[in-house]
This record gives C-alpha cells, sequence and structure tokens, in this order.
C-alpha cells in the first residue's frame, strides 16, 4: 500500500478563534488547533503520513537531495555542465542557494516528527499498539532526517523538542557537533526497532513503512558512519538472521530497478520511497513541502536528471567510464557480462541480444555503430538506473517529477556488503566475510572470491570499497556518504585514486564515449588539473567541502548557528585522525 495522501502543512500556526468579550471565550468546532489536534491515533497518523510525504521532495529524494550525493561519488558526474556543477566539482560557494533545499526538506520532516513525539509520551509500555507504530515511525523518520543532515551539512543544529518552536530562542538554536548529530540519530534508529512491527507483522501495512528492518538497517549505516564496526555487526548479523523480517535477494537483479506491485517493496527491500506508477499519477507538479495539490505526480525527477538529450531528459548526470571499465573486467561463469551492468549504464553491448528487453533505450533498437550519449555536446555514459531506459514503458520522457520507480534505499544486498566490511574491520578478512560477499556475486553469476586470495584486511576492503560495491550500487544514493566514512578525501593515495575514477572526456564524439581514460598519463596544466577536453571533479575538490556548505542566507538569519568546513574550507582530516580512524592504503587488486 503506497502513501497516496498528501501533507497537511498546518502543524505550525495553528490558532484559536476568541470573542471581543474576555469573559467568553468561543473556540471554532470547525478549526483543528494544536491544543485540539492530535490526541488520537487517527490524528497523528495524518502526521505520519505529512512526514512521509516530506521524504520524497526535491531536496528530499525526489531530485537533488538524491542527485547531489550521486554525483558526490566517483562513478557520477555532471554531464550537462550546468546544473549541479558546482556540487559535482566539490567547491559550491556558501551563497548558492539550491544548497539550502536539502536542509530545508529535512527540518520539515523534523517538525512534524517533533510534532507527532510530542503528543505520544515517552513511556513507551502505555502506548497501544497503533501509538507504537506512529511513534515508530516519528522516530524512524527525524533519524533518517538527521543521518541525512549529518552526511550533507556536518554539523546542523538538533531540534528533537516540539516546544522549541515556542521561542526566537528554540528556532535560533546553535550548530550541534557531527558526532552529536549520529549519535541522535543512532537513538531514534535504535528506539524505532522496539516499537515498528516486522515486516512480515506489518502485511500490506508495511508496504512503503518504516518496519524494524528498516530501522536496524539505517541504525548500522549510522554506526558505521562513526565506525563504529563491532557495534554494527551485531545489528547486521540479526538482519542476516531474520531477527527482523524474512529478507533475502530477488533472483533478478533488474527486479529492483522496475515500477509496479509485482517489483516494488520486494523481499530484497528495507525502505524505499513510494512514487505513483506511470498511468496513475496527477498532473500537478509538488516540488516543495509547501505545495499540497490535490493532484500532485507524486513521481521523482531522477530520470530527468539521468536521461539522454535525444530522449527529452535534462541530461545533467552520466555514468563514470572508470564504472564501465569496472564491469567489464570481469565476466560470469558463463562467459557473459555482468547482468548489473545493464540496469546501470545504457550502451550497446553484444550480451545483451536477447537479455531482458534486449539493446534498447526508451524502446528504441540500440546499434554497435552509434552509441547514444547522455548530453549533446559533453557526451557521457548514459544512467540507466532507476529510469525506465531499459523497461520499454515509454519511448520518451517527459521531464519534471514524473518517474513512478519506487527509489530502493536499502536493499538486503547492503546488509551483507556492510556485514563483510564491518566483519573484515573487526576481525579481518575471514570467511564469514567472503561468503557474504559471494551471495551478492553469486546473484550476479560471478565466480565466488577465495578467502585465500585475500592475504590482509587492506585488501579485502579494497575488493568491498572499489569493486563489489560500486558494481552493485552504481550511480545510486550512498556512494558520498561511504566516501566521507572512509577517509578518502584525506590521504594523498586515495585523492588521486578519486581524481583517477572521476576522470572524463568533455566531447560529443559518440565514438570516444567507451574510451577508457587514465587519469595519470593525461596532460595537465600549470595547477596539476587536466587540460581540456578532459576533466575530473576532484580536481576542482576544495578542502571541507565533501560536506555542502550551510547556505548563507540560514547563517545571516540565525546568529547561533556557525559554519561548516564547507563554509569555512576547512581540512577534516585532523577531525578523522583524532578519533582514531585511519584511511585504508590503495591496494592493487
Amino acid at each position: 500500500m503506497k502513501l497516496y495522501k498528501l501533507s497537511f502543512a498546518l502543524l505550525m500556526g495553528l490558532g484559536t478563534l476568541t470573542s471581543c468579550n474576555d469573559k467568553l471565550e468561543l473556540t471554532n468546532p470547525n478549526q483543528q488547533t494544536t491544543g485540539t489536534f492530535g490526541k488520537t491515533a487517527a490524528d497523528l497518523e495524518e502526521c505520519v503520513i505529512a512526514a512521509y510525504n516530506h521524504i520524497r521532495m526535491e531536496g528530499s529524494y525526489a531530485r537533488v537531495g538524491y542527485g547531489y550525493d550521486m554525483c558526490r561519488g566517483d562513478e557520477v558526474w555532471n554531464s550537462s555542465q550546468v546544473w549541479y556543477l558546482p556540487f559535482d566539482d566539490l567547491n559550491a560557494p556558501a551563497t548558492e542557494e539550491m544548497t539550502d533545499w536539502v536542509w530545508r526538506e529535512w527540518y520539515y520532516t523534523i517538525n512534524v516528527c517533533n510534532f507527532i513525539l510530542s503528543r505520544v509520551g515517552e513511556d513507551n509500555t502505555a502506548l497501544t499498539e497503533d501509538m507504537k507504530r506512529v511513534k515508530g515511525q516519528a522516530l524512524f523518520l527525524r533519524g533518517l532526517s538527521y543521518y541525512n543532515l549529518a552526511g550533507y551539512y556536518q554539523n546542523p543544529p538538533l531540534i528533537t523538542d516540539y516546544s522549541q518552536y515556542g521561542s526566537l530562542d528554540g528556532l535560533y538554536t546553535a550548530s550541534s557537533t557531527y558526532d552529536e548529530v549520529l549519535a541522535q540519530a543512532e537513538k531514534d534508529f535504535s528506539e524505532a526497532m522496539t516499537l515498528l512491527p516486522k515486516r512480515d507483522e506489518g502485511g500490506e501495512w508495511a508496504k512503503g513503512r518504516a518496519t524494524q528492518g528498516a530501522a536496524a538497517g539505517y541504525y548500522a549505516r549510522t554506526l558505521m558512519q562513526h565506525h563504529k564496526y563491532s557495534e554494527a555487526l551485531i545489528v547486521l548479523k540479526a538482519i542476516i538472521n531474520q531477527q527482523y523480517g524474512t529478507y533475502a535477494l530477488v533472483k533478478n537483479y533488474g527486479d529492483n530497478f522496475r515500477e509496479g506491485s509485482n517489483y516494488e517493496n520486494n523481499v530484497e527491500s528495507l525502505f524505499e520511497i513510494q512514487f505513483l506508477d506511470y498511468g496513475s499519477q496527477g498532473t500537478d507538479e509538488e516540488w516543495t513541502p509547501v505545495n499540497t495539490s490535490s493532484k500532485a505526480t507524486q513521481a521523482h525527477a531522477i530520470e530527468s536528471n539521468c536521461c539522454p538529450g535525444d530522449f527529452g531528459g535534462w541530461a545533467d548526470l552520466s555514468a563514470s567510464p572508470w564504472l564501465y571499465e569496472l564491469f567489464k573486467k570481469e565476466r560470469t561463469t558463463e562467459g557473459k557480462l555482468d547482468p548489473r551492468l545493464y540496469w546501470t549504464i545504457g550502451t550497446y553491448e553484444a550480451d545483451w541480444e536477447g537479455f531482458e528487453n534486449g539493446n534498447v533505450a526508451y524502446t528504441m533498437p540500440m546499434t554497435a555503430t552509434e552509441n547514444i550519449v547522455t548530453n549533446n555536446n559533453n557526451g557521457g555514459l548514459p544512467i540507466a538506473k532507476n529510469t525506465n531506459m531499459r523497461t520499454g514503458l515509454y519511448a520518451s520522457v517527459v521531464t519534471g517529477l514524473h518517474c513512478g520507480i519506487n527509489l530502493r534505499m536499502m536493499r538486503y544486498s547492503d546488509v551483507l556488503l556492510r556485514a563483510a566490511e564491518c566483519e573484515n574491520e573487526v576481525n579481518g578478512p575471514t570467511q564469514q566475510a567472503i561468503d557474504w560477499i559471494n551471495q551478492v556475486r553469486n546473484r550476479a553469476g560471478l565466480a565466488s572470491l577465495k578467502l585465500a586470495d585475500f592475504n590482509n584486511a587492506d585488501k579485502l576492503f579494497e575488493q568491498i570499497a572499489n569493486v563489489e560495491r560500486p558494481k552493485e550500487f552504481g550511480c545510486e544514493f550512498g556512494r558520498g556518504f561511504d566516501l566521507i566514512r572512509w577517509g578518502f578525501y584525506y590521504s594523498a593515495d586515495r585523492l588521486h585514486q578519486l581524481k583517477s575514477h572521476g576522470t572524463v572526456i568533455l566531447s560529443n564524439d559518440r565514438s570516444l564515449v567507451k574510451e577508457p581514460v587514465d587519469y595519470s598519463i593525461l596532460p595537465k596544466d600549470d595547477d596539476g588539473k587536466l587540460e581540456k577536453p578532459y576533466k575530473t571533479s576532484y580536481d576542482s575538490f576544495v578542502p571541507g567541502h565533501e560536506f555542502l556548505p550551510i547556505y548563507q542566507g540560514l547563517l545571516t538569519a540565525n546568529p547561533n548557528l556557525k559554519g561548516n568546513s564547507a563554509n569555512n574550507n576547512t581540512d577534516n582530516s585532523t577531525y578523522f585522525s583524532e578519533q582514531g580512524w585511519t584511511v585504508r592504503p590503495v591496494v592493487n587488486l
């Protein structure tokens, strides 16, 4: 059951009507107020739906909130060289208004969640089952908000008490530290796990809503951002052992990137963002949380960002040649290309004849002699994931919020690969870690890894970080968060590796789109940056800009708010090392 209801956005500013006679106070029974609303589970269920509504807006997951992290990663780049450019180049100024959009959406969500939590009370044992579900979802969505705010902005303010909104001091909250914000997210996810039902118990209710498994998965993710690998491993093992519900890999990898009830909310999905399928959407594009159209499309614009210009897309984001070459290096046990390539990058390959829908781009047959590029001016390998490029659903894209494919924000394959990473961090390379990795590889038809080939933790980490994860999750949300927790910005060797991964050719020559590019041997200018037509996003990286700067308008309005490392161009390597964390060295596999 998808959550189709729209947000109700009147949580703040609700008032009562009173008469002119101060001896007689009249309350309009048809006007709900903060004093009368939210007393029942039914009322608070409306608020829960409002919170879910906010996480599918432009700044959360419907467009830029998802796209910023895609281009922060080394497997995606900005082929339009316009939209997203400062975020892809990792040098966005604080005056760039788009930096505020992610902040806006997640604080809207926090506002609603805080209202809900102010109504349910602290004693969980006194709650009805309905109220437990309400509270659990509010905690999960607030935790999700702070997980994203920390991952994007580093030191946003913590607001956890709805009464704070009652005064200017409460509204103008001071910045919190990265550690404090992640700790709050951990706390919220941990408590949500005790209140939410398992996906098995939730039935139709669980489709599209947070469950125990979703809370556990994000709890483990947050622990890992804080390098708490031992604690995260315990949680991940519990998920694998079905403690929080039944999860498994679907047989067909592509089923994770199609729309429709046969594919969405499947057994592999721990949590996904719900969007209306093609043909069932409204007409109004609801970009921000202040819109409450009853005819909203309730769809996303990720496809519009990635769709090639030839098919009506904005042609903003493309896959890196490094990711393409990574897929081409290893074939399946049957001698075929990794099927994940088909669903990740939209290139013609002889192997795709007779596979799925064949060599198709939005119903148009692809040929071996004419490469399709993302951007007609700058080239680029088209991203197929979370688009209908391969599904044959329609011939061209209507840009805007119109793609109905649910965004699977956490899949069971992520649980397996994270468990393997944590096992390697805690115990070094073990057969257990290899077995978890092999489950993901075997689904793609690849040969199993052997423990004997990984004689130290550094080598297995390299395999996980730069082979297994990019091939499984390439061009999805999350790589930017990974690069931060791994500290790749704080090591000269790792930064050089990122520059190599992110190297592209800016050209409208379609014959060049599949050509591998080697950063190390390409010509560079006096500043050490690649000369045109070559480019890499990480040549323009300014220290501290692994995070987004806090928008200057927010800093001006709130004197208690401090800029972060991106505002101040501060190198975070000192913080990273002072935590006792180390950057694993580059290993040639």
